[in-house]
């Protein structure tokens, strides 16, 4: 392949330019780096007549002048990158009577330029070794990249994903009894350990500048008690036998306190770490956790909080004051006349006349898969086999708004009001001094020392009211309705069930069987499976 370049000759008449067209799929002559070069010679020229005579591929010598051909040398045009990363030359040969320019030359040529790093000389021999490559971008000179570093990592040896569901039988039984999802530990294992960064390596450009590469991201580890450092401090150990954890990116790691049941033998249990309890909860005691709370028996109308999830095997029977709040998940066999609120999903196979609130899914499956009376709500989606019964029972579902971001907003909103009344109330005490101190009247020092204070009290106020109004505008963009909310019904959903999506109700006055609801063109409207 050659692209096609010219040169100033003589010709019969004077001088010339001769046009030497591309041989197999080479690239036509620039236009623009023929002028540039005719221009730097002060030579002129036809430019009609030159395009004419390249248009339509003539080749051959187009004549510009009488006389003797000028001296023209051997020369260049040099292109550096962007990014400085790489010098292109292209060579023009020099005319019939002109000299070429030798390598060394050239070199010399580059130096000047203050191309010193990077010359690729293998790649200019192909031009000054052999008859010249012309009008052909070569590569002078590269720089080297830099190679980037990698970040350190930590590496878990447990399961840090805490929002594990249970496991779906082929006869449709939901099993309750293997739910765990507490990372057991033993004393002495590595728990956690750090894989260290590796630092990146220079570049270089072409005027020889050094390029640095990116800085590498170190970790350190973030651990709780009954946990050891190493000396080289890239791993942990457990200490103890228990429980570990990722909580907030920090290691904790907790013995699993574990009880036959929770009753008058017991009392109530506050507990920093995780509970196992192997029996039941008995009405009206209280636990506590930090961690996960897990209930292999029965829990009747009893509190649970937990700080991770809650998994009650054989159900819970609230007695209308029954309450489970859980920052993860809970999973639970069924739910009774109780209340329950969690960050994360809820599963089950009945929910009767209870309140629920759910962070992201509540998912009724198994043998029964009913939701009878009450109110459940969930930010993302609701799916039951059977909503509702024939003696229609009133029943409410919500989703599309996660229920916790509106107790959220209604705390702000308060907070605003009272904020607004106390800035209000010292705003007007500073305008009236302010006025009567324009009007000349003379303060004491007891009454500027007051107004100081007023005057102090109006700024604190002030910036909590623009806080407060951060915080109100960010909950009211995170409330809007979740494009993938819905109400899912695999079997059957009866009449007097209300179903909310994003603010939208829509009561249910026929019978549907294996539908979905859904929010479009703003009604709730029913869609087949």
């Amino acid at each position: 392949m050659q692209n096609g370049y010219f040169r100033l000759v003589n010709d019969f008449k004077g001088y010339g330019l001769a046009l030497y067209p591309p041989r197999d799929f080479g690239e036509e002559i620039r236009m623009d780096e023929l002028w540039k070069y005719l221009d730097g010679q002060r030579i002129k020229y036809d430019k009609k007549r030159i395009e004419a005579q390249i248009n339509f591929e003539e080749g051959g010598i187009c004549h510009l002048g009488d006389g003797e051909c000028p001296a023209c040398d051997e020369t260049y045009m040099l292109d550096v990158s962007d990014d400085n990363m790489t010098a292109t030359v292209r060579f023009i040969p020099p005319s019939e009577s002109g000299k070429k320019m030798t390598k060394d030359e050239f070199l010399r040529e580059l130096k000047k330029k203050n191309i010193v790093y990077g010359v690729q000389e293998n790649s200019l021999d192909e031009h000054f070794l052999g008859e010249g490559v012309y009008c052909t971008d070569i590569i002078a000179a590269r720089g080297k990249r830099p190679v980037q570093g990698k970040d350190a990592q930590i590496e878990y040896s447990f399961n840090t994903n805490q929002h594990k569901r249970p496991a779906h039988r082929d006869d449709g039984r939901v099993d309750y009894f293997n739910l765990t999802t507490i990372n057991q530990c033993r004393k002495g294992e590595v728990i956690a350990r750090i894989i260290p960064e590796q630092q990146g390596e220079a570049g270089c450009d072409v005027y020889g500048k050094a390029i640095k590469p990116r800085e590498v991201k170190r970790e350190t580890l973030k651990f709780g008690k009954n946990i050891e450092l190493s000396e080289d401090k890239l791993s942990i150990t457990s200490q103890v036998d228990g429980h570990v954890s990722l909580i907030d990116q920090k290691v904790v790691v907790a013995s699993v306190y574990q009880v036959k049941g929770v009753n008058v033998s017991t009392g109530n249990i506050n507990y920093d770490g995780s509970v196992e309890i192997a029996g039941n909860v008995d009405a009206n005691f209280e636990v506590k956790a930090g961690g996960n709370v897990v209930v292999n028996g029965l829990v009747e109308g009893a509190t649970i909080i937990a700080g991770g999830n809650i998994i009650i095997a054989k159900g819970m029977n609230g007695m209308g004051k029954g309450y489970l709040r859980a920052r993860g998940d809970v999973i639970v066999k069924f739910l009774e006349n109780s209340r329950i609120v969690t960050g994360g999903y809820l599963e089950t196979e009945a929910i009767l006349h209870c309140t629920v609130s759910s962070g992201s899914d509540v998912r009724v499956d198994g043998r029964r898969g009913i939701i009878l009376g009450g109110r459940v709500q969930a930010a993302n989606s609701i799916a039951a086999k059977t909503v509702g019964a024939s003696m229609s029972t009133a029943t409410t579902l919500e989703v599309g708004v996660e229920p916790l971001l509106i107790s959220q907003l209604e705390h702000v909103q308060t907070a605003i009001e009272e904020r607004k009344k106390t800035y209000n109330a010292a705003k007007v005490i500073y305008d009236n001094f302010t006025e009567k101190q324009r009007k000349g009247f003379k303060y004491n020092e007891s009454q500027l020392r007051y107004m100081k204070s007023v005057t102090a009290l109006i700024q604190e106020k002030g910036e909590e009211l623009e806080r407060l109004n951060r915080r109100l505008e960010n909950l009211q963009e995170m409330m809007e309705t979740r494009e993938e909310a819905q109400v899912v019904i695999n079997e059957q959903v009866f009449p007097n069930t209300t179903i909310v999506i994003g603010g939208v109700s829509k009561l249910i006055q026929n019978n549907y069987r294996y539908c979905k609801f859904v929010k479009e063109d703003g009604e709730v409207r029913m869609v087949p499976m």
